[in-house]
Formats: C-alpha cells, sequence, structure tokens
C-alpha cells in the first residue's frame, strides 16, 4: 500500500514537473516573440504611424476657439505661421494649468497676475509651450518612445527640415501599431 501510494506521488510530481517545464517553455517562447515584436516596432518610421490629421490653430485664435475644437481626453493642438511651420503646442493638460489655484504659500508676482488675468479676450499664443518637444518626420519609434520616456510628453508634433508639420505622433498610435502586431 505503502508502495503504491509512493508510485503514485511520484507519478504526480512528474506530471508537476512536466506542466511547469511547458510553462516554462512558453512563458520563454512569448517573451522572445514580444521581444521580436518591440525590435519591429522601434524600427517603424514615425511617419508611418503618425496621425495626418490634428487640430491647428494660429497664435492669435482665441482660447474660447481652442476649447470647443479640443475633443477627447488626449486632445492637442498644433500652432502653426501661414506656412505650416511650429510656433507652438497645446495640450489639455496646458489648458488645464490656467484653472490650477495658486498655492498656498504662493508669492504673488508678475507672472501669476499674467496667468489669472487671462480672460475670453486671451489667445491660442498666451499659452502655448513656444518651444515643443518635437520628433522629426524621418525618426523612428525607437526614437519617439525614447524621448517620450525621457520627458514625460505623450503627444509629439512631427516635423521636417523646415520645420513644416507634419503630424501629431501620440502615445495611443504606438499603443495601437502594438496590439497589431501583437496579436
Amino acid at each position: 500500500m505503502a508502495e503504491k501510494t509512493s508510485r503514485a506521488s511520484s507519478a504526480k510530481a512528474k506530471k508537476i514537473h512536466i506542466i511547469h517545464s511547458k510553462r516554462r517553455l512558453i512563458q520563454m517562447k512569448r517573451k522572445e516573440e514580444l521581444s521580436h515584436n518591440i525590435r519591429y516596432i522601434s524600427k517603424v518610421p514615425v511617419k508611418l504611424v503618425m496621425d495626418r490629421e490634428f487640430l491647428t490653430l494660429r497664435p492669435d485664435d482665441s482660447l474660447s476657439k481652442l476649447v470647443q475644437n479640443l475633443e477627447g481626453e488626449e486632445s492637442s493642438a498644433v500652432v502653426v505661421d501661414d506656412d505650416g511651420r511650429l510656433l507652438g503646442f497645446i495640450t489639455m493638460k496646458d489648458l488645464l494649468h490656467l484653472f490650477e489655484p495658486p498655492g498656498k504659500y504662493s508669492i504673488v508676482g508678475i507672472n501669476l497676475l499674467k496667468k489669472y488675468s487671462l480672460s475670453r479676450a486671451s489667445c491660442v499664443g498666451d499659452i502655448m509651450v513656444k518651444k515643443p518637444i518635437t520628433i522629426h518626420v524621418d525618426d523612428d519609434l525607437g526614437r519617439a518612445v525614447k524621448l517620450m520616456l525621457e520627458t514625460g510628453k505623450h503627444h509629439l508634433p512631427v516635423v521636417d527640415d523646415e520645420n513644416r508639420v507634419r503630424g501629431l505622433l501620440e502615445v495611443k498610435d504606438i499603443i495601437r501599431l502594438i496590439r497589431i502586431v501583437s496579436t
């Protein structure tokens, strides 16, 4: 009887070992596939993934025009001149900073007064980021991802050699590609 129980537990232990070995093999295969997908994605040109339709504004456009045209929680706007050259960039996060109350011990200075003097007559040029972080249209997603991680930016205007805006790259565009490649 004891011998039968010993054989049964030995057989059970072998089955468990085989199951664990197969599980490890499957996990290693998945890591290998994911590693391949990541290497593939990092070499994809930005111009294949970027949005070609994006909100463009002029510096003298009103803030109400900006607010009316922003859609979704991840929206942003590119501010350009008459030739399509990048002058600035605005995200919803930048817009929200307008409504941030002053800190408990804020010193009232010129910048704080300017911030709270914005009104319906204020323009996009008053709140835009004047030197936004950009990515070149000929760069690859590896560079874009690295830039996003280093800077914490989720939106990058895509520009050419003449600083003309060619598109907009957002984190959601990269995630969409990862989903497509991973299926």
